[in-house]
Order: C-alpha cells, then structure tokens, then sequence
C-alpha cells in the first residue's frame, strides 16, 4: 500500500486535518505550502515545505519519493480573481505535470460542488452539467478540465466534489455563527429557512480522500459527489448550534430579496465577507447525491449537519483563546464582518 503522500495546501483547513489523518494511518506525510505550517501538535512529524503550487520547480522539488499527492491547494472566492484563476487552473497543472513526471501513481483533486453553481433541480449527480457562479465556481471546472486531460492520458486521478466543510480549525464565514452563538445572540438567516441544506464534516471528507487513494484504480479513477448522508435546514442546523450554546437564542427569518439586495450592495462597496454564491445558494435546496460514493468507494460518513457544526462550535470553544482575533481571507481565519458586525445588535 502506498504510505508516501504529498497533500498540497497542507497548511490549510482540509490539509491540517488530512495530515493528522494520515500519520493516524501510519503514512509519511510531506505538505507544501505558501503559508508556513505552525501546528506544534504535528511540526515534527511533517516534511513541511514552503512553496507556492504555480510554481512548477517548486512542485517538482516536494515531488520525490511520494506515491500519492493530495492536491487541496486552492485560493478562496475572497481571493483576487487573477489568483483564483492561476492558483486553480494553473496551479493544478503544474502539480500534475510534475506528478506525471515523477511517476507518481495517483493524484486525488479536491474540488467543489460550487462547480455545480445554482442548480435547479436535486439531489445532483456526478453527471449533471457545470456552471459555475463567481470566478471560485469557474475556476473549479476549468481545473477539473485539467484533470480530464491528465486522467485521458493514463493517471489514476480521483476527482472529489465535497460539499461546504465544518469541523476543527474552520472559522471563514462560519465564524459569525460562533461568534454570535457564544454571546448568546439570535442568528439571521435569509428566508424561512426551512431548505433542504448539506454540509460535509472534515473527517468524513478525510474518509474519502483515503478510500480514494487507496482503492484499486478501476474503482476509484473517477469523479464523486461528498456530502453528510443526513442533513437538516438552515433554519434546524443553526438553532442546533445555538441551542448547545445554551443562551436560548433563536434563528431569526429575514425576507430573502430584499436581504440579498442589501448583501449585493455591501459585497460591491467591500462592506461585508458574503458572496454571491453564499447569499444566493443558502436560502435555496442545496444537497448532492452521495450513492455513488457509497456504493463505489464504500463511503460512510459518520457526521450529520448537526453533529458537524456542533462538533466545530466545540473546538471555537477549546481553541478560543488561542484563535487570531486578526480577520483573513482563508477557511482558517475569521472573514472581516465589515458592517454585519453592527447588525448584532439588532438581534
């Protein structure tokens, strides 16, 4: 079994917790990233390389020895556009290429469900077309295109299509659900909130990452949906969170269109970390058919919304003394609240 893994992006929120799966399985494990890796928990077990994916020397350097490369490098929808673009498109060619040149036996790609953008139908299939919303969502299909060509060519290339992510070491936009819920205050949500709305527990997404890594290639070599197999509302799953915060607030219904208006106007004037494709999906069905998955890969996840998100809220509780208060533009680092953090004392 191959145990030599690169994980790109390794510095990040799914690289951080695939790397301490990992070296639970026994694997050695190198990561690159263009941010410095600072886990104290896991520094010294690590081959932590500081390099940016769309520099291909770079990518080749990390490439010796390793039998599977994780690529999870990605920039984020508040990142500029140019670097959403080269980061995901080319970043991801320069990763094949250097895996291809190395003889690396597998690439498993992270990509998204954002590829799906605003779908008007579910639950989405691996099969259903592409279109993209934001530059985030066509970047992601353009790097899948990538793959495409990489896989045609005779690299085993699991593409993975995971659904919004939560558990330990991600704040982003969830940051504002912990923030209020720890000072007991009420939670807008856009609409009656009561619609169908996946998310993916980090642990469950490692759970595919490996299955997807270590199956034989007739059965992995291809593209998977990821998402929690039992999931609630928006309107359920937040009043989950804030009920275990014990302060007895309450998720507060907005009027979806005039609330996205306002959240289009704040997103133009750079007043609020929201983009369009979190206020115009949230209020909407959003989940994905996992069966093929599960019947292919064996995929079993064992995290509900509820457990997911309660599950992450706890670790913002452990951790919150330790958290950067300083605001960022990654999974890891709360997003700038800009003028939502007024709005607080309305509710």
């Amino acid at each position: 079994m191959a145990d030599r893994y690169l994980i790109t992006g390794g510095a990040g929120f799914v690289g951080i917790n695939l790397v301490r799966y990992l070296l639970a399985k026994g694997c050695d494990v190198t990561i690159l990233d263009i941010s410095d890796f600072d886990f104290a928990d896991v520094v010294d077990r690590v081959r932590a390389l500081k390099g940016d994916v769309r520099d291909l020397d770079a990518v080749r350097g990390a490439m010796a020895g390793i039998d599977v490369v994780v690529h999870t490098a990605a920039a984020l929808p508040l990142y500029k556009p140019a670097d959403i673009f080269s980061t995901e498109v080319e970043g991801t060619r320069c990763v094949l290429t250097a895996a291809q040149e190395a003889g690396v036996s597998r690439v498993v790609h992270v990509s998204s469900t954002a590829v799906y953008g605003v779908p008007d139908h579910h639950p989405l299939l691996e099969t259903d077309r592409l279109f993209g919303v934001g530059n985030y969502g066509e970047a992601k299909i353009l790097a899948e295109g990538v793959c495409e060509e990489f896989r045609e060519s005779g690299m085993c290339l699991p593409i993975l299509r995971p659904k919004s992510m939560v558990g330990p070491e991600r704040l982003g936009v969830f940051a504002l659900l912990f923030e209020w819920a720890k000072e007991g205050k009420n939670f807008p949500i856009l609409g009656r909130g009561d619609n169908p709305y996946q998310y993916l527990d980090v642990e469950d997404l490692c759970q595919a990452i490996w299955l997807a890594a270590t199956l034989p290639p007739d059965v992995a070599n291809d593209t998977f949906n990821i998402g929690a197999k039992e999931f609630g509302t928006p309107r359920s799953d937040f009043q989950a969170v804030l009920d275990y915060a014990g302060h007895g607030a309450h998720v507060v219904p907005l009027p979806e269109k005039p609330a996205i208006l306002a959240l289009r106007i704040l997103e133009t004037l750079k007043l609020s970390p929201l983009y369009k494709w979190i206020y115009e999906t949230i209020g909407k069905e959003s989940f994905v058919s996992i069966e093929k998955a599960e019947k292919r890969l064996g995929f079993a996840p064992a995290y509900s919304n509820r457990a997911a998100l309660i599950r992450n809220y706890q670790w913002y509780l452990d951790n919150y003394d330790q958290l950067s208060r300083a605001s960022g533009i990654t999974h890891r680092a709360p997003w700038a609240q800009g003028l939502l953090r007024f709005a607080k004392v309305f509710f």
